[in-house]
């Protein structure tokens, strides 16, 4: 039939099938009779498959049709069938993993290695995966339903889960098989709102993967719609009732000339508003000798399957991934759409590990929608980094290609053609930076800088972008032999006679192999594997790794026995690994764990995972388990310096947190706990290979998040070494000076700002609260454990530098000390009283808006503790509060009604502690009058001695510190408690203190002088005589001065009724003393005011003038000669300011 294969003429238009030429030289005898379409064996059945099928099968799945045409001159009709057939896709897990985001099924796992392992290194070879395409070939047809029970997230919604209860409720019909083309209806029931709906559906298949579909429903999606998956379910589930056709050529070629056109003329007449024109158009191509149509042998033929030429995939609609992306991004940081994305490269993991080369080419459109993303500019020229959300989808991208380019059976024009797009993608200038907006400390992934080499080559570091790490992976093969029989076999150990060479680089001294590489780029070695599909042979690397990673720890420990002695004497060490596993880019720690956790997941009885594990055991009697554990403590534990820049520290925090959270989800039985306190002895004695060592590294990242879970998980087990891991955990050596720590017993002496040094640590207030994470952890265990708690509240005192974190800590252990339903425990409010003690200090002298909830909860606390706490609190305050802060909150509390009921005091008691409140009082009015003078009398209120010496604090500081107002409060407050001669030489001195102008007549003291001179005329006249003069003198305000007069001469002064005083009981006159001095100074007021306002005068406030002329002659009529005053007054203002005629016409209207 490949004799006629030549390419068409490009106007005409053919359908989007298969469209290979075909043409028979040579009749194959009559074609199938009706009812031929099921002759096949019930695939219910399980008989032995006969040799045919089974040639078909291996046929069906490898090779082209067009190949076995060309390969065989006749094709026995039977042996054609069997191959059609077999063509079609056999495994409803890859008909799941096209029409859903998420097709996991529980245990899955790729096609067996086994044999691809032992090629791997040829680069070359051909896979079942190589080509691309669905590994699940082997699997027989007629796959029933519980193939799929275990697929995760399978919500109704889905098109899969559609797609089967269409399957199942028989609304697929017509189901016709006709070469490599199946069709058929699928009826879509009516629902509440919308009618019953029949769809059209066509699927072309080659080679067991479907190549393209059609469905009358118009679905826009990336997946397949629910009808095409119920067609391709009934094939596979029910393929004995499908007709089956050879390709639509083979019966044409059996019919004679009058078949011929009696076929094309009813399909024309069938069909003829459709086909006509391309019928006429195609008989006028074909009668035309010179057309190109008839250059062409053959003729095209959409059921003849596809030709060697074509690419052998799934059908995958590029242009809705194109779409999707595009859509995705543009949401921006929307939780859904990153969602969305998580699941597109969820779905590209998918496809890699069932070896489909779809799994490439979706992350190649994925890759270039994120290039196209027009906020990558935006973030460029605006000098901004991109959202936490939007990078971490950019270096799953990354992680991603890096699997795609260790394919081990990845052939070599492949990996080329891939290391050309990347570096396409990576020379262009929006391409986002490996480490964010900072330069890269991180070593390329095929080989680690020395670290003595850091500091010049960091100048000279070329630019590395997301995509360097995949780049740097294209020059990575699979051809060492030693790596082959690593993954290849379970029992590849080195000779017995070898074992005694310690220097082997190949095996370790038990024979095990090792495999010596950059730890990351090992560890991307394993993630490719198991990403295509490669479970065992990943699990064997990850193996291999480990024992490299055991050999290494102990040979740094042997190094750190000799260097013990000086490195503990300088303190401190400058040896750290330049480079950290968590939080690095691909992950190698997570990987390792993840690979060696699937192999252990539970699943139940229907394959479904339980989420549990369970211990698996290798042939060497270690469990996978606890090889999972063990890795993932050496790589939390490694020493590491912080990295550059805020990205890439806040990912060291968030892989530290998910690898914590992995771990936190096995149950230790006693296999897992031997193995903890194992690893945790050695991380102890590691030096300065270890971040729990002795000895680190100013700027090495602290290790608290894990030792938290370490601390959690050893406690039950082994107290002592979980206080001695935590205890030496809480140091954060980069908040200490350069001379050391601080004095412990004075915590604040110690507080220091972070060292100016470039880049800053951006997490620092994230790793502060970590850190106060683990101390609150451990004070709440060693809860009742006097000799605990001491221990840890100094490592609080000494490592813990924030204030406000100190205070949380504090509270917490209040809390914990202090249950509702149960009594107090005593040891632990002690630590908390001390920790409030602590942040008192602390806070003392720099400013907190907390200060005063601190204050009051130490109050709170102290009252908890006892009688004797508050008197400590109170004889100290100076070293603790503000004076303030002792008067007005401490003191006051503690004097307070509750708090004597609160601790049930006898009398003695009560006097002890009013004493020492008392003392505090008057030693804060002699600090601050100012703002204590008034709660010190208060306090001092049931005592005369300490009374009158507050008094006489407040008189003393009354000429220099304090201002009128704190004076006139003391005065009222004298007032108030029956003292009124005190009140009025305090409020006499108040006044001294005030100066009211003329145009403050809404001034806040006011009212305070309004009622100094009630109270001194209700005193009496000599009192009323004493403060006038003070009046005058402060007082400027024509209408305060008039109010004043004007009640002074209301009623008769002496009203108090003091004892040993005669009240007169007359009224007072205005033209004598005092209240003569009072009413000169009022009409003298009312003369400037007037002159005053006048200067500046508006038309609109003319009126208002006016009214205030009318007050001011009220005032002048009280003398008198007021009267005569006033005429002239006015006489005065109309020569001087006659050039306001308005105002003048104003004037004279009102007064003459």
């Amino acid at each position: 039939m490949a004799d006629g294969r030549r390419e068409l003429p490009p106007h005409l238009s053919l359908p989007p099938a298969s469209k290979r030429p075909c043409f028979r030289p040579a009749p194959r005898g009559p074609g199938p009779g009706p009812g031929h379409g099921s002759g096949f064996a019930n695939s219910r059945y399980r008989s032995p498959e006969s040799l045919l099928d089974c040639a078909a099968k291996a046929v069906a799945e490898k090779w082209a049709f067009e190949r076995v045409e060309e390969r065989f001159e006749r094709i026995p009709e039977p042996v054609q069938r069997r191959i059609v057939y077999w063509s079609f896709p056999r495994n409803e897990k890859e008909i799941c993993m096209y029409s859903s985001f998420q097709c996991r099924v529980a245990g899955e796992e790729g096609p067996s290695a086994a044999t691809g392992a032992g090629a791997a290194g040829s680069g070359s070879s051909t896979s079942a995966g190589g080509g691309g395409g669905g590994g699940g070939g082997a699997s027989a047809a007629g796959t029933t339903s519980s193939a799929v029970a275990g697929v995760v997230g399978t919500g109704d919604g889905l098109p899969f889960r559609r797609g089967i209860r269409l399957l199942e409720t028989g609304c697929v019909e017509n189901v016709l098989q006709v070469g490599f083309h199946l069709s058929g209806t699928v009826t879509e029931p009516a629902a509440a709102s919308e009618p019953e709906v029949t769809h059209k559906v066509a699927i072309s298949f080659d080679r067991c993967k479907i190549t393209s579909v059609t469905c009358g429903c118009g679905n826009r999606d990336i997946f397949y719609c629910a009808h095409v998956v119920a067609l391709s379910l009934y094939r596979i589930r029910k393929p004995e009732q499908v007709k089956l056709r050879l390709p639509i050529s083979e019966t044409l070629f059996q019919m004679n000339r009058d078949q011929l056109q009696k076929l094309v003329q009813y399909l024309i007449t069938a069909h003829h508003t459709e086909v006509l024109p391309t019928a006429q158009k195609l008989a006028d191509e074909i009668l035309s000798s010179n057309s190109e149509i008839n250059q062409v042998h053959g003729a095209p033929d959409p059921t003849a399957g596809a030709s060697i030429d074509d690419d052998n995939c799934w059908h995958l609609d590029e242009d809705q991934v194109r779409e999707q992306v595009k859509q995705f991004l543009s949401q921006g940081g929307y939780y859904g759409s990153g969602k969305q994305l998580n699941s597109m490269f969820a779905k590209v993991r998918e496809m890699l590990r069932m070896r489909d080369s779809n799994g490439a080419r979706m992350l190649t459109l994925i890759t270039e929608q994120f290039m196209a993303d027009p906020r990558l500019s935006l973030w460029r020229q605006q000098g901004t980094g991109m959202t936490d959300k939007c990078r971490q989808l950019w270096d799953e991208l990354g992680a991603l290609w890096v699997c795609v380019v260790l394919n081990p059976h990845c052939k070599s024009d492949e990996k080329s053609s891939w290391l050309r797009q990347l570096k396409k993608w990576g020379d262009m200038d929006v391409c986002p930076l490996e480490d964010g907006n900072y330069g890269s400390e991180l070593p390329n992934i095929t080989n680690a800088l020395p670290q003595s080499n850091l500091a010049q080559d960091s100048l000279a570091r070329p630019r590395r972008t997301v995509f360097s790490r995949a780049m740097e992976a294209c020059e990575l093969h699979w051809q060492d032999s030693h790596l082959q029989r690593i993954i290849s076999s379970d029992l590849y150990m080195s000779p017995a006679y070898q074992r005694d060479q310690g220097d082997s680089l190949l095996f370790n001294p038990q024979g095990l192999p090792l495999w010596l590489d950059h730890v990351p780029t090992a560890c991307a070695r394993v993630d490719a594997l198991r990403s295509h599909g490669y479970s065992r042979e990943a699990l064997r690397l990850a193996v291999a790794i480990i024992n490299t990673l055991r050999l290494q720890q102990q040979r740094q420990m042997d190094i750190y026995k000799h260097q013990k002695k000086e490195l503990l004497h300088r303190g401190l060490t400058s040896t750290s690994t330049l480079e950290g596993w968590v939080g690095h880019p691909l992950d190698p720690i997570g990987c390792l764990f993840a690979t060696l956790t699937e192999t252990c997941r539970m699943d139940d009885d229907s394959g479904m995972d339980t989420g549990g594990t369970e211990h698996h055991f290798i042939c060497g009697g270690e469990s996978y388990l606890a090889l999972a554990l063990e890795v993932a403590l050496m790589g939390m534990g490694q020493q590491r310096m912080m990295p550059e820049g805020l990205y890439a520290q806040d990912k060291v925090c968030r892989n530290e947190e998910q690898i914590v959270a992995k771990l936190q989800e096995l149950e230790l039985d006693d296999l897992l706990v031997q193995t903890l306190r194992k690893q945790a002895l050695q991380l102890l004695e590691a030096g300065p290979f270890s971040g729990l060592g002795e000895v680190i590294h100013r700027e090495s990242v602290p290790m608290h998040t894990y030792a938290k879970y370490l601390f959690t998980a050893l406690l039950p087990h082994d107290a002592d070494l979980s206080y001695k891991l935590a205890l030496r955990a809480m140091r954060l050596p980069v908040l200490e000076s350069s001379g050391g720590s601080g004095d412990v017993g004075h915590p604040h002496h110690g507080i220091s700002m972070v060292p100016s040094r470039y880049p800053r640590w951006f997490t620092l207030g994230h790793l502060e609260s970590q850190q106060c994470e683990l101390a609150s952890t451990m004070l709440t265990a060693a809860k009742g454990d006097m000799l605990r708690l001491r221990t840890v509240l100094e490592a609080v005192q000494k490592n813990i530098h924030s204030s406000s974190l100190i205070f949380k800590l504090a509270q917490d252990a209040f809390k914990i000390a202090t249950p509702g339903d149960h009594p107090p425990d005593i040891t632990l409010l002690n630590v908390a009283l001390e920790l409030g003690l602590q942040v008192m200090r602390m806070t003392l002298s720099t400013l907190n808006w907390r200060r005063r909830e601190m204050v009051r909860w130490l109050v709170t606390c102290a009252t908890e503790v006892g009688l004797r706490a508050l008197i400590s609190i109170l004889q100290s305050w100076y070293t603790l509060f503000t004076p303030t802060e002792a008067t007005s909150i401490v003191a006051a509390t503690v004097m307070s009604h509750n708090t004597i009921l609160r601790l049930s005091l006898d009398y003695p008691q009560r006097e002890e502690l009013a004493s020492c409140a008392r003392t505090l009082a008057l030693q804060c009015a002699m600090k601050d009058p100012q703002n204590c003078a008034l709660s010190a009398l208060t306090l001092c209120e049931k005592d005369h001695i300490a009374f009158e010496t507050a008094y006489q604090i407040v008189i003393d500081a009354a000429s220099t510190g304090m201002t009128y107002s704190q004076l006139f409060t003391i005065a009222r407050y004298m007032e108030h408690r029956g003292y009124p001669l005190r009140s009025f030489k305090l409020a006499s001195l108040a006044m001294t203190h005030l100066n009211l102008a003329y145009n403050q007549d809404t001034h806040p003291a006011i009212n305070d002088v309004l009622w100094a001179c009630a109270l001194s005329h209700s005193l009496g006249k000599n009192e009323l005589a004493a403060i006038i003069p003070l009046v005058v003198k402060s007082v400027h305000c024509a209408t305060v001065l008039s109010d004043i007069l004007r009640r002074c001469t209301m009623t008769a002064p002496g009203l108090a009724g003091i004892p040993g005083r005669r009240n007169s009981g007359k009224l007072m006159s205005t033209d004598k003393a005092p209240l003569r001095q009072l009413l000169d100074a009022t009409i003298s007021a009312y003369i400037n005011t007037t002159h005053s306002r006048l200067t500046h005068i508006s038309p609109r406030h003319y009126g208002e003038f006016i009214e205030f002329l009318s007050k001011a002659r009220e005032t002048f009529l009280l003398a008198q000669d007021g009267h005569i005053q006033f005429a002239q007054f006015i006489d005065n203002l109309k020569q001087i300011y006659k050039g306001k005629k308005k105002l003048m016409m104003l004037v004279r209207e009102r007064f003459g």
